[in-house]
């Protein structure tokens, strides 16, 4: 793969550059731990949830992280 087709795949892509631990800090912070529990039904974000725990199973759940990720891009097309 060159790397034209790399930076272009990139310059589509909303979530580059964007670490997963911001992206749970934002929704946590605009929708709380219940709030989010309650839109994303994830254990981690009903029983005492912490980012760090949070960020371990995100990053070994693909579909977890995919809901997250969506619902952070819906928060900042909110935004504009």
């Amino acid at each position: 793969m060159s790397t034209t087709n790399e930076a272009e795949k990139n310059a589509n892509n909303p979530l580059h550059g964007v670490k997963l631990k911001d992206i749970l800090e934002a929704l946590v912070k605009k929708h709380g731990w219940q709030g989010l529990a309650k839109i994303i039904d994830i254990r981690c974000f009903m029983f005492d949830p912490t980012i760090n725990s949070s960020l371990k199973f995100l990053r070994k759940t693909p579909w977890a992280r995919n809901k997250v990720e969506i619902l952070y891009l819906e928060l900042k097309s909110q935004e504009r």
